[in-house]
């Protein structure tokens, strides 16, 4: 090797097997500086903008039932349509029938956390029975939104729409608070039917009004198996439904409830037997 080359191959050597002198802080301490590639800081600055970002699919399942996606007005002309169209299979209160429930835990197991396409596409394509898909997108629109209210889900600003249906996540059904039963409440209650001396018709030892639905369809079943009490009903219109036939029976009966001094009446709309005796 040539001296040239020589002197070349002792630079390599002792640059690669000497260290940089570190440089020393006044308390004595060496410190060695590091030099990032700037590619680093770019990551960096990716990483800190992705924790404020929040991406465009958890933007639209944020979004819930429980956030008034229908209005009032429309949940109402809802129940005008599902009285009509499923209430005979659904049951008015839609505790189910020859049909499924549609709130509580059935509603729970069928629709939630899904989005609320889900629930649209299942009512559009399969009610009525007879004629699915025959009511039209508006009219299953307004019987969704009267179903979130059974379900006791908000109304809001907005009437619900196709257009925002995917974006709106199913919850579980949630206990509907009844309204306070007031003067020309329409309840329903349970009871003894008697007569008095002047031969009118009473419910005796009969249960609390409950608020019930203004329906045509049969009672549901916890309200017939609720048990006696300590109200008396005088039972207008009592004649046409047979009530020497059902003397002593236990009945449920549902009407508008009219409340006057030392007295309360229901105007009957619906009766039906509970028991062929009224023994507790």
């Amino acid at each position: 090797m040539g001296t040239d080359q020589t002197a070349a191959a002792g630079i390599v050597s002792r640059t690669v097997t000497q260290s940089p002198e570190p440089r020393k802080h006044e308390d004595g301490r060496s410190t060695r500086r590091i030099r990032c590639p700037k590619i680093f800081f770019f990551f960096a600055i990716v990483v800190a903008l992705r924790a404020f970002v929040v991406p465009a699919h958890a933007q639209e399942i944020a979004k819930t039932v429980a956030d008034g996606v229908y209005t009032d007005a429309q949940a109402a002309r809802g129940a005008t349509a599902y009285e009509t169209a499923c209430a005979g299979c659904h049951r008015a209160d839609l505790g189910g029938g020859t049909g499924p429930a549609l709130k509580e835990q059935r509603f729970a197991q069928q629709f939630a956390d899904k989005d609320l396409r889900t629930l649209f596409s299942r009512i559009a394509t399969t009610m009525p029975r007879a004629t699915p898909g025959s009511l039209g997108d508006a009219v299953y629109l307004d019987i969704v939104a009267h179903l979130l209210k059974e379900n006791g889900f908000p109304a809001g600003a907005k009437e619900l729409a196709a257009d925002r249906l995917d974006g709106v996540r199913v919850l579980p059904g949630r206990a509907k608070p009844r309204p306070a039963v007031g003067d020309y409440s329409y309840v329903e209650v349970v009871g003894c039917l008697t007569a008095n001396a002047q031969r009118t018709w009473l419910l005796t030892r009969a249960s609390a009004p409950v608020s019930a639905a203004v329906t045509t369809a049969a009672p549901a079943a916890h309200a017939t198996d609720a048990p006696l009490g300590t109200e008396t009903y005088r039972l207008l219109d009592a004649m046409a439904y047979a009530p020497e036939s059902h003397r002593g029976q236990k009945l449920y009966v549902r009407g508008l409830l009219i409340r006057v001094p030392g007295e309360q009446r229901i105007t009957i709309s619906a009766m039906e037997t509970v028991s062929a005796s009224c023994a507790q």
